[in-house]
């Protein structure tokens, strides 16, 4: 765990910490489409934050930043034909 600092919160500072992950599944979900396109997505959690603040039912509040990486494969009637 980092050491605590105050975060930004709904308009206001916050204490609380980065919490470090110990284990993680970052697995794909994927769609597919009624043209027969599969989009994959995940999300890759890259910063969490808990912070000195719990929400109505006593659970603590965290913060994260992530990115969202995403795949898409159409079928080769869809794609672009080159010249």
């Amino acid at each position: 765990m980092g050491p605590k600092k105050e975060f930004p919160y709904q308009g206001r500072r916050v204490i609380g910490q980065e919490i470090d992950t110990v284990s993680s599944n970052e697995t794909w979900s994927a769609y597919t489409l009624e043209d027969g396109t599969v989009i994959k997505m995940k999300s890759v959690l890259l910063t969490i934050v808990r912070l000195d603040e719990h929400d109505a039912t006593g659970n603590p509040i965290y913060m994260f930043t992530s990115h969202q990486i995403i795949g898409v494969t159409a079928p080769d009637d869809l794609k672009k034909k080159e010249n």
